[in-house]
């Protein structure tokens, strides 16, 4: 256990989300309040790279490449999975919990959103969706609406909101990378 390592995944199972609009990430429109992100790519095309792009969703893929570590109680296609996902080195890593509050598991846009739990640096939600389009194109959309809410995030202020924009990017290429 790091420094900053002080996630138990049993007991965020039944901890409060830090923001009211649990499941917002499904709405055309965000809720006001948050700063807003979103990334939209185009990933592959046809139903082969449609199926690797959302394997690598459920696999947790994209927080790997970003150099997250993941600890998960289940699968993110299952709501109410708790997940933690740990940056920096392995013995002062810091802990960033969520839980899976939506997920859709078949037809032509799957994916799924978890939202911050206390002990996160941010308060709110990020969706991570694939979406085979009528035109064969593969697309994954990341959207997210969050709040600085540690005293560490709020003291990064501009430098976590670019860390977490360079997030968004790297988790469509690394989604891009399995198709």
């Amino acid at each position: 256990m790091g420094l900053l390592r002080v996630a138990d995944l049993d007991r965020l199972s039944s901890a409060p989300f830090t923001y009211p609009e649990v499941g917002a990430t499904q709405d055309d429109e965000l809720p006001p309040g948050y700063a807003h992100g979103m990334r939209t790519a185009v990933v592959g095309r046809g139903r082969a790279d449609f199926e690797r792009a959302v394997a690598a969703v459920f696999d947790w893929r994209m927080q790997k490449a970003v150099g997250l570590r993941v600890r998960a109680s289940g699968p993110p296609s299952a709501p109410g999975t708790v997940v933690v996902l740990t940056a920096g080195l392995r013995r002062f890593g810091y802990d960033i919990p969520c839980r899976v509050v939506w997920a859709r598991t078949d037809g032509d846009a799957q994916g799924f959103a978890y939202g911050s739990l206390p002990g996160h640096p941010e308060s709110g939600e990020e969706s991570f969706l694939v979406t085979l389009r009528p035109d064969g194109d593969v697309v994954f959309t990341t959207r997210v609406f969050s709040r600085l809410a540690s005293p560490l995030a709020r003291l990064g202020g501009p430098v976590s909101r670019a860390v977490q924009a360079a997030a968004l990017d790297r988790y469509a290429t690394a989604v891009e990378r399995t198709s």
